[in-house]
């Protein structure tokens, strides 16, 4: 599958606008389409959609619940899933949940965390981090209605549910199934990671959010089999794998997971031109059960956090506190030499954590006013970012308008409700304009275009890229490129990749020795050949899919 995520109206206006543009994603090769928040959030600021005031309604700008069944019938009749966001740890203040607990209902009081004074929220706030320090610090807020302290984690109208509550289990398995019969195929578990609190620790990754993500998965697959659950787990590392099932929870949790440190090591990788710590990175996470794989992404609606791991980090000579803050310099075009256009989010001056917001463009920089041949090079750190998420396994998700190459909005402040918020400068309205270049090679967009079209249709062709087979990290390799490869009964896959302006070199050798004997750039459509000395030069930020030749007749050499 080859995944699309975007918000309706900053890509169709509504429901019925997204149907109309059903073809431009089937251009692209979508078979995976994910509508951002869409089901009733409160008035004014709600953060992009993820403070929920009903469950069972839809936007009201957006369309009826008739749409989105409707939109879900034409979707699957063209062969593209929909998916849909649950935001699972909190509601708005606004629910009739909330507004029945602060009206003295004691059954809703006991969905929510409430303290009736500061000393159990002061002694949690000891080892809980700020999600958004600049915006809504601390974790708790004062509600006279109830005289008391609800837990708000995200913002002081996000009221935090209490998952030790059996009645709110109830409450959302109805909701998964009640979406379920509209069509929705895959559920988002929003904020998953911080359901379950646990006095001395984060409250995040307690081992009770992979049995309520068990108990819910069991129910449905009784009643719905085919929906499918989708973790949000932005989350350290090696904990990433935990919301895919292991140990008794194998098989049994999500069936997809963002691949966070994915993200994370590409564009650590195109920042120092080195692979030195994506390789260690990567191949010290865990091994993904064989029941659930991959959401893989360059990009997504959020920030880029800098989850580097300190380990990591020492095993290769650097620490995790210098790196974070480097890639936070580099990418928000402080750092000597930086060719990237990305702005700070929520900047921590205790922690010095700086998050970064960016379109893929602007990240890569590509710039609409540049010489040829700084454009050039940042084109070819998109596709190559790409290829990379796109042939490591599971679900490669683009994020709306990436596929045109749009740089970040210089108007993303003057919408009601974003002007604190820089990461609405990433969610850009799609440019309609720009999407009817899409088959002009003379432009941008349809550079941007019709490369990634070409991963998907490409992807779609090789076996060798389903999720049963990993990637696993080739070991050895000059620092300049990553070498990837995945074992599949169809075949092997070799992923070559060049994360430098230079020639990078590969000996021809260590391919058939994986294997593969007459050696095929899928990508490209052409046999790989050397010279004398056997070396294979990776072009500049180049991106190689070998796979044994198939038999196609004469190909290209190159």
């Amino acid at each position: 599958m080859f995944g699309y995520a975007c918000y309706t109206e900053r890509f169709g206006g509504t429901l019925p606008g997204v149907k109309e543009h059903l073809d431009y994603l089937e251009d692209l090769g979508v078979t995976y389409l994910h509508l951002m928040p869409l089901l009733r959030p409160r008035e004014g600021d709600n953060d992009g959609g993820y403070a929920v005031q009903d469950y069972r309604a839809v936007r009201p700008d957006l369309g009826t619940v008739d749409d989105l069944r409707d939109l879900a019938t034409t979707l699957r009749s063209r062969g593209i899933s929909l998916v849909v966001d649950l935001v699972l740890n909190h509601v708005a203040r606004e629910h009739e949940w909330a507004v029945a607990a602060r009206s003295g209902d004691p059954v809703h009081r006991g969905y929510f965390h409430i303290f009736p004074d500061r000393r159990l929220p002061d002694a949690y706030e000891q080892t809980l981090p700020e999600v958004f320090p600049e915006f809504a610090p601390g974790s708790f807020t004062y509600e006279p209605e109830l005289d008391g302290w609800v837990w708000t984690t995200f913002n002081r109208w996000q009221w935090d549910l209490n998952w030790s509550n059996p009645a709110v289990l109830t409450e959302f398995v109805d909701i998964v199934l009640w979406l379920a019969n509209l069509g929705v195929e895959v559920l988002r578990l929003d904020a998953i990671a911080f359901v379950w609190k646990r006095m001395g620790t984060n409250c995040q990754n307690q081992p009770e959010v992979h049995a309520i993500t068990q108990v819910i998965r069991a129910v449905t697959r009784i009643v719905a089999p085919a929906v499918a659950f989708k973790a949000e787990a932005i989350v350290a590392p090696r904990d990433l794998v935990q919301y895919l099932g292991t140990g008794t929870h194998a098989g049994r949790v999500s069936d997809l997971a963002y691949h966070n440190s994915l993200m994370v090591q590409i564009w650590s990788m195109l920042a120092t031109r080195s692979t030195a710590l994506g390789r260690q990175a990567l191949t010290a996470l865990p091994p993904a059960p064989s029941t659930g794989t991959w959401i893989t992404y360059v990009r997504c609606h959020d920030d880029i956090g800098w989850a580097i791991d300190d380990h990591d980090a020492a095993a290769v000579g650097v620490t995790g506190e210098g790196h974070r803050r480097f890639l936070a310099d580099w990418y928000s075009g402080a750092a000597p030499g930086s060719w990237s256009d990305g702005l700070v989010f929520q900047a921590n001056p205790v922690t010095g954590d700086r998050r970064i917001s960016g379109t893929a463009a602007s990240l890569a920089g590509l710039r609409e006013r540049g010489s040829p041949a700084a454009a050039d090079a940042a084109l070819r750190r998109v596709f190559l970012a790409h290829a990379i998420a796109a042939a490591w396994g599971g679900v490669p998700v683009v994020w709306s308008g990436d596929e045109l190459g749009q740089p970040n909005d210089p108007g993303w402040m003057e919408e009601e409700g974003h002007e604190a918020d820089n990461r609405w400068a990433h969610r850009p309205r799609l440019d309609w304009t720009r999407a009817a270049q899409r088959d002009d090679m003379h432009t941008v967009a349809g550079r941007v275009f019709s490369g990634l079209a070409r991963i998907a249709r490409v992807r779609g062709s090789l076996p060798q890229l389903h999720a049963s087979a990993p990637s696993q990290i080739l070991p050895g390799t000059d620092n300049g490129v990553l070498a990837t490869v995945r074992r599949h009964p169809s075949g092997l896959f070799v992923g070559l990749y060049n994360v430098t302006e230079q020639l990078r070199p590969f000996p021809l050798g260590w391919i058939h020795a994986l294997g593969v004997n007459r050696p095929y750039e899928a990508l490209g459509g052409y046999d790989l050949q050397v010279g004398a000395d056997g070396i294979l030069l990776l072009p500049p930020y180049g991106a190689w899919w070998v796979v044994e030749r198939p038999d196609i007749g004469e190909p290209r050499t190159g």
